[in-house]
């Protein structure tokens, strides 16, 4: 059975909206990829002495369990080049399971909904621009409350090439 999944996409180092693309692409090997929200320029969050990030968010059906996904993505991002590192390090691609359906995971490897959403602008405004309406599954609030209340929200940028 296939379920719905957001993800979250972030680069800032090399070509980043290569990086974007190509990740994109490389999910579509196991994830319908539904909707991309546009990509977005922002400031990096806690280790900011790095290059700004590209952020999108895509939405996509997958017959993938949580944990596969994971694993299917962890491939994804060491494929385009992401080397092992420090948290919050500087990275040519990243990829977060933001919920998968309405679904909660909470393992050592996993958790989902992505734990720290909430606030992650970041994220938060390329996801509320293709599901705004997408109720939270444990706080039950819609992204779009979630995004009224975050801070941050001036400094995620619409990108122009």
């Amino acid at each position: 059975m296939e379920t719905e999944v957001y993800l979250g996409l972030g680069s800032n180092l090399g070509d980043r909206m290569d990086n974007l693309t190509k990740a994109v692409e490389c999910l579509s090997q196991k994830v319908t990829i539904g909707e991309v929200s546009s990509v977005y320029e922002t400031e990096p969050m806690y280790y900011e002495k790095q290059p700004l990030f590209l952020n999108a968010v895509v939405s996509g059906m997958t017959e993938l369990e949580p944990i596969e996904l994971l694993h299917f993505i962890k491939r994804i991002e060491s494929e385009l080049g992401r080397a092992p590192g420090p948290r919050n390090a500087p990275r040519t691609i990243d990829i977060d399971i933001l919920f998968y359906g309405d679904r909660a995971v909470n393992t050592p490897e996993l958790t989902v909904p992505h734990p720290a959403l909430a606030e992650r602008a970041f994220m938060l405004v390329p996801l509320a621009e293709i599901a705004g309406d997408f109720v939270h599954p444990l706080s039950r609030r819609t992204v779009g409350e979630l995004l009224a209340e975050v801070s941050g929200r001036d400094g995620v940028k619409t990108w122009v090439d």
